[in-house]
């Protein structure tokens, strides 16, 4: 990890610079790639996988024996972890229902917001260099509360043709039997277009690797919405003098293990804490079954001592992680002042990795910067907002001609006439009621 001493602010901006990668022949292959599936459906995503994947897929889909097979090659104490947590997740997520109740703005005129599933969702897990069942919890719990109807699950099978055990566990946990034994960018191409055999869906969720990555962003010209573009993981810890150092340590190396690609920051305002955090970092390392990739992110990681608290969430702003770990002793004080940030920890006692799993906060989260103007996945996620309005004659006599008058300035002469029509209407019944009246 590179170390900077006290910088200046106008060094920040360079200091929180993510590693850059080239993208443009990456979305020109991605592209190419897309257009094939688009136009061969099946066969172009049965070759795609036996060129990129090395195997050969008669059935995309996972079938009822496979299923059943992972059910015992998982063993009862992972069983209890998943429960766990799929409990935890469905808890939190379970109280963001939230609907807009009908409001009268004016006289006559009531508005209200209602939620609606998005109809069909697909979820992309991971399961190469990790199998990362974890996040199928984290998409599709929220996705069954909102109610989609239809949720599509797409995860690499590796060269036995089979998908982990773990995945198709938490999957049948679920009630879920929409599997497909495909990774990479043409199983985001199968699930955005659709193919003989793969439906298409709405929206696509999930994480991956750089080319499920620009599959996802260029999928959207075709109208379908992705959760984010989500891109390599990161970690910023803030600390002070009580901080563990073998605790923050730890937490660093939790995210650079996932990929090269990922990158971890640690800002503190006391020098020994930084030196003893540093040596714990490289003592830790040395164990880690994945340590040559964790090895590759903290080659562009960074450690920077700051002056005080206050500048270290300045800093943490500046850089507006994924994730956030505030090891310090004023935790929850420091915590109403930031303002960028995927998800944060509090405390000595609250790793990273209990969001990743358990404690029932969503993983999926923005990176690279995105965190300044997006949030991460949650119930809304997997829902539509809805707005309704009804008016009466008393409503529309209320707000019409104001509305007549703003479509006139905008030029817009239907706009105001599907108003004034009724305007118009109204005082023709309005006459003759009153002659009636006079008869």
């Amino acid at each position: 990890m590179k170390t900077y001493q006290y910088p200046e602010r106008s060094a920040w901006a360079d200091i929180c610079a993510r590693p850059v990668f080239e993208q443009q022949e990456l979305m020109a292959g991605v592209r190419e790639l897309l257009d094939f599936v688009q136009r061969s459906g099946d066969a172009a995503v049965r070759e795609l996988t036996r060129r990129f994947d090395g195997i050969h897929l008669d059935d995309f889909f996972v079938s009822e024996p496979e299923f059943e097979a992972a059910i015992d090659q998982v063993d009862e104490e992972l069983k209890d972890a998943i429960a766990l947590a799929a409990n935890n997740i469905r808890t939190f997520h379970n109280q963001q229902f939230h609907e807009v109740p009908p409001v009268d703005t004016a006289r006559g005129v009531s508005c209200w917001r209602q939620n609606r599933p998005i109809e069909k969702v697909g979820l992309y897990i991971p399961g190469g260099t990790a199998p990362l069942f974890s996040s199928l919890l984290m998409l599709a719990i929220p996705a069954q509360l909102a109610g989609c109807q239809e949720i599509i699950i797409s995860t690499p099978a590796g060269k036995s043709g089979k998908v982990h055990p773990a995945i198709l566990y938490t999957a049948q946990f679920l009630g879920l039997k929409k599997v497909l034994k495909l990774g990479g960018a043409q199983a985001v191409a199968a699930m955005a277009y659709g193919t003989e055999t793969v439906p298409n869906v709405y929206k696509i969720f999930g994480p991956g690797n750089q080319y499920v990555t620009a599959a996802k962003i260029l999928v959207q010209e075709a109208g379908v919405a992705i959760d984010m573009p989500a891109g390599p993981s990161e970690l910023l810890v803030i600390a002070d003098k009580q901080a563990r150092p073998a605790f923050v340590a730890s937490d660093l190396l939790s995210q650079a293990e996932h990929g090269v690609d990922s990158q971890v920051i640690f800002v503190t305002d006391d020098q020994k804490v930084l030196e003893e955090t540093l040596a714990a970092v490289e003592a830790q390392v040395q164990d880690l079954p994945r340590r040559e990739t964790a090895r590759a992110a903290l080659a562009s990681s960074k450690a920077v001592l700051v002056a005080d608290l206050n500048e270290a969430v300045a800093f943490s702003n500046t850089y507006a992680p994924e994730h956030l770990i505030i090891a310090t002793e004023n935790a929850l004080e420091l915590a109403d002042y930031i303002i960028n940030a995927g998800s944060v920890f509090l405390g000595n006692w609250t790793p990273e990795s209990v969001g990743d799993y358990a404690s029932g906060t969503n993983h999926t989260l923005p990176t690279n910067g995105a965190a300044r103007a997006y949030s991460g996945v949650s119930l809304d996620s997997f829902q539509k907002k809805i707005t309704f309005q009804r008016l009466d004659r008393r409503g529309i006599e209320e707000i019409g001609p104001a509305v007549v008058l703003m479509a006139e300035a905008e030029q817009l002469r239907a706009h105001a006439d599907a108003v004034s029509l009724r305007l118009q209407a109204l005082a023709r019944e309005m006459e003759a009621a009153d002659s009636q009246n006079t008869l």
